[in-house]
């Protein structure tokens, strides 16, 4: 089933005014009709919607069952992202959005390869944003994940200190043991981080700022993981927690 995002002010009552790119999605490229249902999330709110009537530029959906699902998870995860290579950002927001993520921010790190002209931050951060839209809406979530602006390292660390739970995938001696007990301390409602670094992973003194911010070091298994693997993975070893623990 098709699922759109909608701001609040399309919402009249018990129906949903669709119209710019989504009215011609739903009209010429899906060339859906009068009864056909699809899914509108607004307000963080999945409501099942039925085409009432197509006008010129809109499309009228009537709601014929509020709430109908609940996706999102009962923790919220930020994702710290040490700014890749190519397009492996583009894949990590995809997949962190499929996983559950809150939010997605890249960071500039001492040994990322890739700097962005401020030229091109703005274009970068719409295209990684449309990402997040299209995989929010293929997942069925009922909301978008914010790309943030790109951060620095000390910056990014500001930010997360103030998080309820900082993970850091990185060298562990207490290996899978460590990450077993971080994850035992997430609780429903807790803002969660992970901080990913980039292909040559993170310099001792970034783990050190870390660990000073609360950061705790984990362990993503004994084998040497790509930066965009270890993202989806922790990501997934906290969204699969959640759901089994906290749901």
């Amino acid at each position: 089933m098709y699922n759109f995002f909608v701001k609040a002010d399309n919402k009249k009552n018990d129906r949903y005014f669709i119209s710019g790119n989504d009215f011609n999605h739903i009209k010429n490229v899906l060339r859906m009709g009068i009864g056909e249902q699809f899914l509108v999330s607004c307000d963080n709110v999945s409501d099942l919607c039925e085409i009432q009537c197509i006008e010129s530029d809109t499309v009228i959906a009537k709601i014929i069952s509020e709430n109908y699902q609940d996706t999102n998870l009962p923790i919220k995860i930020h994702l710290f992202q040490g700014l890749p290579k190519s397009d492996k950002l583009e894949l990590i927001i995809q997949k962190a959005v499929e996983l559950g993520i809150t939010s997605v921010t890249p960071v500039s790190m001492k040994r990322s390869i890739v700097k962005i002209d401020d030229k091109k931050k703005n274009s970068k951060r719409e295209r990684w944003q449309a990402i997040a839209e299209a995989a929010a809406k293929q997942s069925k979530r009922t909301n978008v994940p914010e790309v943030c602006e790109i951060l620095s390292y000390k910056q990014m660390i500001n930010v997360a200190k103030d998080l309820d739970l900082l993970l850091v995938p990185y060298e562990c001696a207490e290996g899978m043991a460590a990450t077993k007990d971080a994850l035992s301390k997430i609780k429903g409602g807790m803002n969660v981080g992970i901080v990913i670094g980039p292909e040559g992973g993170f310099e001792p003194s970034e783990i050190d700022l870390a660990t000073e911010a609360g950061g705790k070091i984990i362990s993503l298994g004994s084998r040497i993981l790509r930066c965009e693997t270890a993202a989806i993975t922790a990501t997934a070893m906290c969204m699969l927690y959640s759901e089994m623990e906290l749901k």
